[in-house]
């Protein structure tokens, strides 16, 4: 490419819109109806680069007709869209279903929450899909403080989770162990 033929499409992105406009009157000589400013530069760029150096072949635009026809373009919609429940939908329709994330209060699997609950010792051990005390399984913390306490209680605060994974909350003191 040409010096001045660089030197004026790089002018172009300097330009407003307004500019770019009365520039692609210039070199299409006709108006256009884009206010799309990269659209206009790119458009313009590739009209002064063809005006300087020539345009594609004869063999070239021949190619590009043959790539043009052989692809199977779509210029608008179909008009009668396919219906939710064709098989061709459900053909190419998957349903998986995603496994429930993970409560980010909780530590990971293998860690053992300790808690001092009036003189006893609380030690849970988390799992992938529960807790493990006392040999035997619970789906919640909540479970595990109601069995201890005897009334209900909200797990992740019983044992110091509920601030975001700090391992104390007012007196209470919970200790997490990694095995």
């Amino acid at each position: 490419m040409e010096t001045t033929t660089y030197q004026e499409i790089q002018g172009l992105a300097r330009m407003t819109v307004g500019e770019l406009r009365e520039k692609y009157l210039d070199v299409f000589g006709e108006e256009t109806r884009s206010y799309h400013k990269e659209f206009l530069r790119k458009r313009i760029a590739w009209r002064i680069q063809v005006l300087a150096e020539g345009d594609l072949t004869e063999r070239a635009r021949r190619r590009a007709e043959e790539l043009a026809d052989d692809a199977d373009l779509r210029i608008r919609t179909p008009r009668d869209p396919v219906k939710s429940g064709s098989a061709e939908v459900r053909t190419r329709t998957s349903i998986s279903h995603l496994p429930p994330s993970r409560d980010p209060r909780l530590p990971l699997p293998g860690t053992l929450l300790a808690r001092d609950f009036k003189g006893r010792d609380i030690v849970v051990k988390v799992l992938d899909n529960g807790f493990e005390f006392e040999g035997r399984r619970y789906k919640s913390l909540s479970a595990i403080a109601k069995e201890v306490t005897g009334s209900k209680w909200n797990g992740f605060l019983f044992f110091g989770l509920a601030d975001g994974g700090t391992a104390q909350s007012g007196n209470r003191k919970t200790k997490r162990r990694n095995e």
